[in-house]
């Protein structure tokens, strides 16, 4: 009796080990209009028109295609950076949906009280920015 137990206790922690139940990496280029997002298994970079950001860890998408993901938000300043100026930089929470070849994307950035998007990017898509001057 004991041994049928631990064998249903085995298969059962199996199926959740299965790889349809676990997290999936989002990697590559997705661009669209006002941002552009390149995404690599330890993390990624953001270009906006007028801002630039990180992702400083792996973006998961579940099962359902949601993700977050933590990193940075860095607004720009119009016109080209100074030598020797850093621009600010302020933690953001990066979450959207991706399904196929489409992602939504919001950025919270609470230390400036921004909220930013949505955007919608396509895999593989050039992103169409419009620089700030």
């Amino acid at each position: 009796m004991m041994r049928k137990a631990l064998a249903l206790i085995a298969c059962a922690l199996a199926a959740c080990a299965t790889p349809s139940a676990m997290a999936i990496p989002i990697t590559g280029q997705w661009g669209g209009q006002h941002v552009g997002l390149e995404l690599g298994a330890a993390g990624g970079r953001l270009d906006y028109d007028c801002a630039s950001g990180t992702i400083d860890g792996p973006a998961m998408q579940g099962a359902d295609g949601r993700f977050s993901a933590a990193g940075t938000h860095s607004p720009g300043t119009g016109g080209p950076v100074q030598a020797g100026v850093v621009p600010p930089s302020y933690p953001a929470r990066y979450a959207g949906t991706v399904r196929g070849d489409s992602m939504t994307l919001t950025v919270d950035v609470p230390a400036i009280n921004a909220s930013i998007g949505p955007y919608t990017l396509r895999r593989g898509a050039e992103p169409v920015l419009m620089r700030c001057l």
